[in-house]
């Protein structure tokens, strides 16, 4: 009875956590189909009607197509870029035994506790030094060197879990380090790859501080910096700018659904023998 008494707590308190998270979600999905005098006289009521002219706006008063490849480009292009180095030395450092092996995995884990906003005015500085301001590829960089501590941190937890008669056997059977790599260890971490790739792409897609910082040409802006044209210094277009975010985060959010699978067996790597 105890037992059970305490699975039931759990399964209400993640009931309740995921009420919390998913609560401001659906305001924002709800707040897209109202005008601006229905989300301040009942913010949290269903829309009288299925008005789509708050999307049509988005759609025709942007560049929004424009913004979703920017957005696209740039996070696609950063978390690859992460899981191939994040990839490589988290396989070094797992795998081999050589000098200052831990203080290199260190100097790794002390990316995760300083944030790199703290050194924004040096990277503009070197950005603007390798005239690399205002670009995507600029930005491109920023995010892998901002991704990089968490994909190693990551990759290298679970590759060290990986038992090392496989790679063994490949090497007695004539396979080079390359192939042992490819063939052996990557399908084995490919749940720590979802988890690393989502752990990257979510705050990556979502980011406005540096993309605002970096990028000035309208052309070259991502998707929550572009959608900032409906926020005014003295008035703002909720229902369209809730219907922005809207658009803006449904293509995360179906990524995300279809590597849940991936995502959930990563967590749980580990958990039992």
């Amino acid at each position: 009875m105890p037992e059970r008494l305490k699975n039931s707590a759990i399964q209400l308190l993640l009931a309740i956590n995921a009420i919390i998270m998913l609560f401001p979600l659906g305001l924002m999905l709800l707040s897209s189909f109202k005008s601006n005098a229905e989300i301040f006289d009942s913010p949290f009521a269903l829309p009288p009607t299925l008005d789509f002219s708050n999307l049509l706006r988005v759609w025709h008063d942007t560049e929004f197509l424009q913004y979703l490849g920017n957005s696209l480009i740039v996070t696609g292009a950063s978390v690859l870029a992460i899981l191939v180095t994040s990839t490589l030395a988290a396989y070094a450092l797992a795998r081999y035994r050589f000098p200052f092996n831990n203080a290199i995995f260190l100097f790794f884990l002390a990316g995760l506790m300083v944030p790199l906003k703290l050194a924004v005015i040096p990277l503009f500085i070197e950005l603007d030094t390798l005239h690399l301001l205002d670009t995507r590829l600029g930005l491109i960089l920023v995010y892998v060197a901002m991704g990089l501590p968490s994909g190693v941190f990551i990759l290298t937890g679970f590759l060290r879990s990986l038992p090392g008669e496989m790679e063994e056997s490949a090497r007695i059977e004539g396979a080079s380090e390359a192939r042992i790599l490819w063939q052996i260890m990557l399908p084995l971490a490919r749940p720590a790859l979802v988890i690393a790739a989502i752990q990257n792409a979510v705050p990556i897609w979502n980011d406005f501080f540096f993309p605002l910082i970096f990028i000035a040409t309208d052309s070259r802006k991502t998707l929550p910096q572009g959608l900032t044209v409906f926020m005014g210094e003295y008035n703002t277009d909720w229902g369209v700018l809730f219907a922005g975010l809207t658009l803006a985060a449904l293509p995360i959010t179906i990524v995300y659904i279809a590597l849940s699978r991936h995502f959930i067996a990563g967590m749980t790597a580990g958990a039992v023998k």
